[in-house]
C-alpha cells in the first residue's frame, strides 16, 4: 500500500486515507502524536503550510483542516505572520479520547501514565460509591452482562476491551449525575489505552476480573462504602501491573 511519509508529522500516512475523505484526520493523528511525544516541543514553529503539504504529498486544505483539528484540541496556535506554533502544555485538552490515544502511539512517560491513574482514582471510587445508592436494574444489567464477557474474553482481545469500558461507563451512567457521566468517554479511553499498555509485551500474570466483580456485587448491593473501597482497589492494582510491565 502506497504511503505519505511526513519528517514533520513523524509518521506515515495510508493512502486508503485519501481515497476515503480521512486524510486530514491521519495529518492531525501524526501531527498530534509528535507533539504529544516530545518531537515537537511547546513553542516550536511548525512548517509552513505550503512546505508542509509538498512535503507529504498533501493538498494544502487537507493540512489545513488538520491544522484547525489540533487547533481545536488545544496543541497548536495559528497567528498571521508568525505562523502554527506548538501550544503550552497547560492548554492541551488531555481528557479528548483522540489526543489520549496519540500519548499511547509511542512510549507515554511514567509521569503520566501516574496522572491517569490519579483521575481514575479521585473519580470513579466516588462514582461506584454514587452507583450502588442510585443504580437501576438495567445499569446493573449491563454491568453484569460486562463482566461476563470479560470472563471468556481476556483484556487482550478487542471484545474484552470493549466489555472492559462498558463496565466502568455502566458505573458512572448509574451516578445519575449528568456532568460526572460527560467523563465517560475520557474515562473510557484512559482505561482502554491503558489496558492495552500494559499487556504490550506479556499477557497480565493477574486475573482482574474478580475484582470488577467485587465492584459490581458491592454496587447491586447498594453497599456505598464497600463500592468505594473495591474500586480504589481495583484502579490500584491496574496501577501496579502498569507499572510492573514497564519495568518489564
Amino acid at each position: 500500500m502506497a504511503k505519505a511519509r511526513g519528517e514533520e508529522a513523524g509518521g506515515e500516512i495510508e493512502r486508503e486515507d485519501v481515497a476515503s475523505g480521512r486524510l486530514h484526520g491521519a495529518i492531525a493523528r501524526s501531527l498530534g502524536a509528535a507533539i504529544v511525544s516530545g518531537k515537537h516541543q511547546p513553542g516550536d514553529i511548525l512548517t509552513n503550510e505550503i512546505e508542509a503539504s509538498e512535503r507529504l504529498q498533501v493538498s494544502r486544505s487537507a493540512y489545513r483542516e488538520a491544522i484547525r483539528i489540533l487547533a481545536a484540541k488545544g496543541l497548536v496556535e495559528s497567528r498571521p505572520k508568525t505562523g502554527t506554533r506548538v501550544s503550552p502544555r497547560a492548554r492541551w485538552r488531555l481528557l479528548d479520547p483522540e489526543v489520549l490515544s496519540w500519548f499511547f502511539e509511542s512510549e507515554p512517560s511514567e509521569s503520566f501514565l501516574q496522572e491517569l491513574y490519579e483521575l481514575r482514582m479521585i473519580v470513579e471510587p466516588a462514582a461506584a460509591a454514587l452507583a450502588a445508592k442510585r443504580r437501576d436494574q438495567g445499569q446493573l444489567e449491563r454491568m453484569r452482562a460486562a463482566l461476563v464477557v470479560m470472563q471468556h474474553e481476556t483484556l487482550a482481545t478487542e471484545a474484552g476491551q470493549a466489555a472492559d469500558r462498558d463496565f466502568h461507563d455502566a458505573v458512572l451512567e448509574a451516578t445519575a449525575n449528568g456532568p460526572l457521566y460527560t467523563l465517560s468517554s475520557s474515562i473510557g479511553a484512559a482505561v482502554r489505552w491503558t489496558t492495552i499498555f500494559k499487556q504490550r509485551s506479556r499477557n497480565l500474570a493477574r486475573d482482574p476480573v474478580p475484582d470488577h466483580w467485587k465492584v459490581f456485587d458491592a454496587i447491586a448491593a447498594g453497599r456505598e462504602d464497600q463500592a468505594r473501597e473495591a474500586m480504589e482497589r481495583l484502579v490500584t492494582l491496574a496501577l501496579d501491573d502498569t507499572r510492573a510491565s514497564m519495568k518489564a
